[in-house]
This record gives C-alpha cells, structure tokens and sequence, in this order.
C-alpha cells in the first residue's frame, strides 16, 4: 500500500462475477497492487451456498445434475490512498456495487 495516508474502501456485489469484474478494473485501469485488493463473502455464511457443485457434485453427463446458485452477497475491498477513494467509489458504483463504504 503506497501512500502515508490510506483507507479501505470496501463494496458489495450481488454477483460473483461483478465481484470479479471490480477486482480486473481495480487493478488493470486504476493501477491497484493486487496484494491490496481483497474478496471474501460480505456475512458470516459461505457465498457458494450448500448445495453440491463443481468438484463434489456429480458429472456433467450424470442426470439431475445442476450448479448451486450463490446464497449470499460478495465484497470486495482494496486499501488505498486517500487520493484514490472517490475514483473507487464511482468504479465501485459504475459496476453495480449494491453498497460502498470507506474505513
């Protein structure tokens, strides 16, 4: 994290896949170190859900089979400088963010 002030600045995606849009715009168009972007589940339960998926779920040729949905929302985080937080914020929203705070 460069700068000698910083915060973090933390939204919430609907998606994981908005989630990890913001984290290629993060790092590719505002020119966020990766090791200070961050993605984990926005509460307490696991974003994937419970049902069986992926790798513990039966094949693809196997009938009944179906992917489990996500059951809750995603974060995504970065710690930056203090001159970077609005153009996050207006990332952050421009993705679809569903809230975005800063720290």
């Amino acid at each position: 994290m460069s700068g000698s002030k910083n915060k973090t600045v933390a939204a919430t995606f609907e998606t994981r896949e908005a989630a990890d849009l913001a984290v290629e715009h993060l790092v590719q168009k505002i020119g966020i170190e990766r090791t200070d972007v961050f993605v984990q589940a926005a509460g307490r339960q696991n974003s994937s859900g419970v049902e069986a998926s992926g790798g513990d779920a039966p094949s693809a040729n196997e009938d009944g089979r179906e992917d489990a949905t996500l059951s809750g929302e995603i974060e995504v985080s970065a710690d930056v400088a203090d001159d970077k937080i609005t153009t996050l914020h207006r990332t952050f929203g421009d993705l679809g963010a569903l809230r975005v705070t800063a720290k």
